[in-house]
């Protein structure tokens, strides 16, 4: 593909390049070489983009000048995970249904299919169009699926769950499981509550590989539209995440969270039951949030803070012995 091809197709500007260059595919950028299309969205790796190989890196548009070809772009990042769409294709998957599928006679399943080895789908169940179920996927009866359904291998919508329409699963997701709920009874032991209430699943959501969306107790679990869900996350019983928010990996949400739209909760981030967390709440790495998040605010730590106070707080953390030390001399001395 020529690189004024590229170009046009990600409405990028080329600077101090051929658009007649070949382009035969993208890397990252200390990996690129020539032929290759790379990008640079993060100020830590502009020396990097002065030693790359690559015949035409993707920058801002105040990204200083290189010697290689540039793409001026108003979002690097994005513009390269175009790009890689333009040269990878996606594998695709024969329309039919396999011979070893189980598929009940109740179960409605739209146009254009294709239905995996050993693939169930119980009682009642409604699938769209363009659905993709791969080896093993169990959908349980009652379950509301919308077009373009994408399972794969192992994935598992339990009863009466509704998703909508875009919706991926990965491998080992499990949609509707019962939630964590029990009640100690007279004698000290477990009861177990039903888990009545079923999943949804708002239009446009992937959720990554084995992640759980625990089914609720009474009403229901929701994952709002586009939101993006992160391979190991729990979300719990009766919780509800917002729309276009991202869960990163291993989060966790205990029953009733609830989550605003456009939040970013990172790597094993965890939240105690019935918490709110407001719209564009951002908690970095490993927070633990007991209590309630205004909107907006970008917390860290266990409790978590206020970021900026809770980076200070480790700098002086680091500081404890050196203080303590100091304290414990002036002490020995005398002094006050």
């Amino acid at each position: 593909m020529k690189l004024g091809e590229v170009a046009a197709s990600l409405g990028t500007r080329l600077e101090n390049g051929s658009p007649d260059t070949e382009i035969t595919g993208v890397a990252g950028i200390e990996e690129a070489g020539p032929g290759q299309l790379t990008f640079v969205a993060n100020p830590k790796y502009a020396a990097a983009a002065k030693k790359t190989k690559a015949s035409a890196v993707i920058v801002a548009e105040d990204f200083p000048a290189l010697g290689s070809a540039l793409l001026r772009s108003s979002n690097p990042y994005l513009d390269f995970a175009r790009a890689i769409e333009l040269f990878y294709r996606p594998p695709k998957f024969a329309v039919g249904v396999h011979s070893t599928a189980v598929i009940h006679p109740s179960a409605k399943i739209g146009k254009n299919a294709s239905i995996g080895p050993y693939v169930v789908v119980e009682e009642d169940v409604q699938i769209g169009k363009n659905c993709v179920l791969l080896a093993h996927v169990v959908i349980y009866r009652g379950a509301r699926i919308g077009n373009n359904f994408l399972a794969h291998a192992h994935a598992v919508v339990r009863e009466n769950c509704r998703l909508g329409e875009n919706v991926t699963l990965q491998n080992g997701v499990v949609i509707g499981g019962d939630g964590f709920g029990f009640a100690k009874d007279g004698e000290g032991r477990w009861r177990k509550i039903v888990q009545s209430g079923p999943a949804v699943l708002e239009d446009d959501v992937e959720v990554q590989a084995n992640a759980c969306v625990d089914r609720a107790s009474i009403g229901e679990t929701r994952i709002g539209r586009g939101t993006r869900i992160d391979n190991l996350v729990q979300v719990g019983h009766g919780s509800s995440v917002g729309r276009n928010t991202l869960l990163c990996a291993q989060v966790g949400l205990a029953g009733s969270t609830e989550v605003g739209d456009n939040v970013i909760l990172a790597g094993q981030v965890g939240v105690a039951g019935h918490c709110k967390i407001g719209d564009g709440v951002i908690a970095t790495a490993q927070s633990g949030i007991p209590s309630d998040v205004p909107a907006g605010k970008v917390v860290s730590g266990y409790p978590a803070i206020d970021n900026k106070l809770w980076l200070r707080c480790v700098a002086v953390f680091n500081r404890l012995p050196e203080l303590m030390k100091a304290l414990r001399s002036k002490a020995a001395s005398g002094e006050e």
